[in-house]
């Protein structure tokens, strides 16, 4: 709708309708449009030229049978998903404990205290060194090593766990709890270091001490700044929770690997893949999600 000025004897521009988008919000829309339009052009593509080059190779039926096989895939899957709930038992065994553990160490790492520098130094070479080591090797070293020196006898009950003191389940979990708090302890320590000293001052010049304004002011911030690495990390202990069949803890990869050792087909370990994608993705996407809604919170640039 166009308006007349009387006085300049002209018709002024159209009027915006209110609520109305502007033309930059629909050029915006057009542009992902087309983006999302080529991307799904790209993959499609992409995928179809991968499809047929591995499928038209000569080797294929030769793999496909031995790693694809349909009638061992559903059979074996039942088998195989019963022991997802192992995995999950000892992920949620291990992480509180990781946490716990990992905070001790990075307040250690991050203590101003000349007293307590002994930790200091404790928590810089605890992280050094379970960072160092191959997780698989702390696995090894913890898992048969401890038992050997028969330093516990009895039974011990822990959640849903229970057995000797020489069980796989206890020095298992112990041994991810060890690796992963070293790299739990620096996400830690980067999201303290990160909150800026000025927080630290104000603080104390409203009287807090050293401790309470650790507990009340930095620890907060921090802890809120590192959730999304914090997510990752987990994730990743998710999915080395298989490594603990390593020394004898009966889960899902396990199962597959006693059942591919007994079919001489590769198809079960595939299944255990699956078993593992269905689980990590979710969480994945959840990691993605929160990360996104962080980056927009804090005024970060958010990909479209």
């Amino acid at each position: 709708m166009t308006e007349f000025d009387e006085g300049a004897g002209n018709v002024s521009a159209p009027s915006r309708v209110p609520g109305a988008p502007t033309r930059r919000e629909l050029w915006l829309r057009r542009q992902r449009r087309r983006s999302t339009a080529i991307a799904v052009v790209s993959t499609v593509l992409t995928f179809t030229v991968v499809f047929l080059v591995v499928t038209n190779s000569s080797g294929w039926p030769k793999v496909k049978d031995m790693f694809f096989n349909a009638e061992r895939f559903k059979e074996d899957f039942p088998k195989i998903v019963g022991y997802l709930w192992v995995d999950v038992k000892l992920f949620l065994q291990c992480a509180p404990f990781i946490v716990i553990w990992g905070m001790v160490i990075a307040l250690c790492r991050n203590t101003r205290n000349p007293v307590l520098f002994p930790l200091r130094v404790f928590a810089a070479v605890y992280t050094d060194f379970f960072r160092g080591v191959p997780v698989i090797l702390t696995i090894y070293l913890i898992g048969f090593g401890i038992p050997k020196l028969g330093l516990l006898e009895g039974e011990f009950h822990f959640l849903w766990f229970g057995g000797s003191w020489v069980s796989p389940y206890l020095w298992g979990p112990i041994a991810l709890v060890l690796a992963y708090s070293a790299y739990v302890a620096e996400v830690f320590r980067a999201g303290i270091e990160s909150v800026h000293e000025s927080q630290r001052a104000g603080a104390r010049s409203l009287g807090l001490s050293q401790t309470q304004t650790l507990r009340y002011v930095v620890i907060p911030q921090a802890t809120r700044r590192v959730i999304p690495p914090l997510m990752n990390d987990f994730l990743s202990l998710q999915k080395d929770v298989a490594l603990l069949s390593l020394i004898g803890i009966i889960e899902v990869f396990r199962r597959a690997n006693s059942i591919k050792d007994s079919t001489a087909n590769f198809t079960p370990i595939v299944v255990a893949a699956v078993i593992f994608l269905a689980l990590t993705i979710p969480e994945t996407r959840l990691v993605d999600w929160y990360t996104a809604r962080q980056r927009k919170r804090t005024g970060g640039s958010v990909v479209a």
